[in-house]
């Protein structure tokens, strides 16, 4: 994105390359990817944990989630198709309040922060154990501690992480995607291996017990304040306390909200695959796992594997002991990328999400600062990176506290977001996709399918706030303390706040020498949209919708009017990029990011708004200028200004063809340069008729042609423009061509 003075001396321009973070978009794979990284990555304890919990009726429940994922997945499309940005933040406030938004974003965030200590802690006990394992395997004496080992390796794969989200997400969703393609070849290893177990060992019968309350068996921490009272006795409590202790199985899932802003066009089409990618895996990688893991493993010998499941699974398959130790080991490799992918997930998810509370005016300006170089903002990124090592250093790699107060924010933000779609449905119209399961009744809809999800998403976050004591004194505590700094932030910059609008994006401005296609990364062809007033960007919208980026690139430029005398002299960032400039182009990016494709952004200060269009389009090699209809003059006119700039122009002159959006009308096109005329049926017929005549009078013979019929003709009108002048030919020209003058003499019989 560029800003270019037009100057008037005659050394080099200035121009100013203006970035924001909003135009980086990336495919449904690679969305998957970082959804998964978090969400695939609990299929190594979440099972365990579950099983330690509630008994070995846990897989059952850990299907049962990974199934109830759908449900989640439809909650989240339906917010993202209202283009909700924001995820749980803005759904909340737009339905229920600035202060309940903050408070349950609160939740969110400390989920996210606890999310990449507690996976590559857990990674670093993996990598740990398994040393020591292989150390005494060879009966070395050599043993490490593991909880420094893990504390130390955590800290180190953090700040791999954190350079990575700062370079972009483009960089660290190819690290993820990477990370799932192995983690892909694991799973692919045990729907295989698995079935061959169950059928050499006999094990097909050797199910888990059925998911009743009578099968239920609670450890005395599951229990939670709920240890002394009759609640666990009655069987739906009891279901619903094993479904929360299960729960967190799904953690992971607002990360889709917050991937959703960057996957590219189609938006809700890739939304739909991704979101659909992201639930069946986790079926088959954590609830298929799980459910193989309680039926191969003997029972004896689980609780020894609650913190390794899928070690303890591999390590039970049939088959030869090397072999089963060899894929062990490659599991807890596997264990180790995923595991720290999780950091990479949480770093994305927690930045969007405070991107837009920033946005909000509820944290100062200060910190969506974008990256001078890579356009991120990294400052948000470098304070979440920093807590994470913090909450690292104070674990000492210990993951009893670290995982009892993880689940707290994930079912909180979960009914949350539930909650505020629920209500949107009867604030709002325009949702693109409906959770399924809708009564009409009346001439209202009654939404039965996600008012059911949002109830019992409600009903497992109150029974946890009894059951995880940890989770829940730990929870509000860094929830209070995050709603508090959130408005105190908001206070001391509301004087800020109401000088600025709210949701503007942030851009840096850098100095260069000169414009061209390559410092924009505009391939010549590319469409160049001229905008000036952000309540009129129908053109804009329409040339998103239907451009083929594979084909064009799109350059959005608008021109900032100085007045005679200000070329003499050096203009100021502020000549050069308003505040209104700001306003525009954030509509742009808003625009652009909805339809998820890029765009670049061009100011060109300058005398002439058609000269600068002209020369622009002419320098970038444009193959299309686009106009909406201007308020002070209709279209022929603008077209005809546009088309005596071009003329103007020194030579080599670059030819491109000009289009005048209407929303009301069909567009006009007019192109700019030497070019073959598009002739009305009669005057095809006359050209015709004209040569069939000369070619019939035996004196041109055959080699005459159309095109010298049309030659004699502009030769002979060139000789009576300059023999008879301009009035007498006008009189010749159809009436809706001639001058405004003479149509009102027509019209007037004067």
């Amino acid at each position: 994105m560029l800003i270019q003075e037009k100057s008037l001396r005659s050394a080099a321009p200035k121009v100013v390359v203006a970035t924001t973070v909003a135009l980086s978009f990336i495919s449904f794979w690679r969305g998957a990817a970082i959804v998964l990284s978090d969400l695939a990555s609990s299929a190594f304890y979440a099972g365990g944990a579950a099983e330690q919990a509630i008994g070995q009726s846990a897989p059952w429940f850990v299907l049962g989630v990974m199934l109830f994922s759908f449900a989640v997945r439809s909650v989240y499309m339906e917010s993202c198709s209202m283009f909700v940005r924001g995820g749980v933040y803005v759904v909340v406030r737009d339905s229920m309040g600035p202060a309940m938004a903050k408070l349950s974003v609160s939740a969110l965030v400390f989920d996210y922060i606890l999310t990449g200590p507690i996976s590559v802690v857990s990674a670093g006990q993996y990598l740990g154990a398994l040393i020591n394992e292989v150390s005494s395997l060879m009966r070395q004496s050599y043993r490490i501690d593991v909880n420094l080992f893990a504390a130390t390796l955590a800290v180190a794969i953090t700040i791999y992480f954190w350079w990575k989200n700062v370079k972009g997400v483009h960089e660290s969703s190819g690290t993820a995607l990477r990370i799932m393609q192995i983690t892909t070849v694991m799973v692919a290893v045990l729907v295989i291996w698995c079935p061959l177990t169950l059928f050499l060992k006999d094990r097909w019968h050797n199910l888990p017990p059925a998911p009743t309350a009578a099968n239920l068996a609670f450890s005395e921490d599951a229990k939670g304040w709920l240890r002394n009272g009759i609640w666990l006795q009655i069987p739906f409590i009891a279901i619903l306390v094993a479904f929360g202790h299960s729960l967190l199985s799904m953690s992971g899932f607002e990360t889709l909200a917050q991937v959703y802003r960057e996957i590219g066009y189609p938006k809700l089409k890739n939304l739909r695959i991704t979101a659909n990618l992201v639930c069946w895996y986790a079926v088959i990688c954590t609830g298929g796992v799980t459910l193989a893991a309680g039926m191969i493993i003997p029972n004896a010998e689980r609780p020894k594997y609650f913190a390794n499941l899928i070690g303890g699974l591999a390590m039970n398959l049939s088959g030869p002991y090397f072999l089963r130790l060899s894929f062990h080991i490659f599991v807890v490799v596997v264990g180790v990328l995923i595991l720290s992918g999780a950091v990479n997930t949480s770093l994305i998810g927690a930045n969007g999400i405070l991107n837009r509370v920033a946005e909000d005016g509820v944290l100062l300006p200060f910190f969506r600062k974008p990256h001078k170089r890579y356009g991120t903002t990294y400052r948000i990124i470098n304070l979440i990176a920093l807590l994470q090592i913090v909450t690292i250093i104070g674990s000492r790699g210990d993951m009893t506290v670290l995982a009892e107060a993880y689940a707290f924010g994930v079912v909180w933000s979960f009914f949350m977001k539930a909650l505020g779609v629920t209500a949107l449905r009867f604030q709002r119209s325009d949702q693109e996709y409906k959770f399924p399961f809708n009564l009409h009744i009346g001439g209202h809809e009654i939404p039965v399918g996600l008012g059911t999800c949002t109830l019992i998403l409600g009903f497992v976050a109150v029974v946890n706030l009894f059951t995880k004591e940890t989770a829940t004194k730990y929870g509000i505590a860094f929830t209070v303390f995050l709603f508090l700094l959130f408005t105190i932030s908001e206070r001391v910059g509301r004087r800020r706040v109401a000088e600025e609008k709210k949701g503007l994006e942030q851009f840096n401005l850098e100095h260069q020498e000169d414009v061209s296609a390559s410092s924009l990364n505009a391939r010549s062809g590319c469409v160049l949209v001229a905008v000036r007033d952000y309540h009129r960007m129908e053109h804009l919208k329409r040339i998103l919708e239907r451009t083929n980026l594979r084909r064009h690139d799109i350059v959005v430029m608008t021109v900032r009017t100085i007045s005679t005398g200000a070329g003499e002299y050096s203009l100021s960032e502020e000549q050069l990029f308003s505040s209104y400039e700001k306003e525009l182009f954030s509509h742009v990016v808003e625009l652009a990011e909805k339809q998820g494709k890029p765009v670049e952004l061009l100011a060109v200060p300058a005398l002439n708004p058609y000269d600068a269009m002209a020369k622009t389009a002419n320098t970038l090699r444009a193959s299309r200028l686009v106009t909406g209809v201007s308020a002070r003059m209709d279209s022929d006119e603008l077209a005809r200004r546009i088309g005596l700039a071009w003329e103007a122009l020194p030579e080599p002159r670059h030819a491109f063809s000009l289009e005048v959006i209407s929303p009301d009308r069909p567009s006009i096109f007019v192109n700019l340069g030497p070019h073959p005329p598009r002739l009305w049926p009669e005057d095809v017929d006359l050209l015709h008729h004209l040569w069939l005549q000369m070619s019939a009078e035996g004196q041109c013979g055959s080699r005459l042609h159309h095109r010298d019929v049309v030659g004699i003709a502009l030769r002979r009108l060139q000789r009576d423009l300059a023999s008879t002048g301009l009035d007498e030919i006008v009189e010749d020209l159809p009436a809706d061509s001639r001058p405004a003058r003479d149509l009102r003499i027509e019209e007037n019989g004067q």
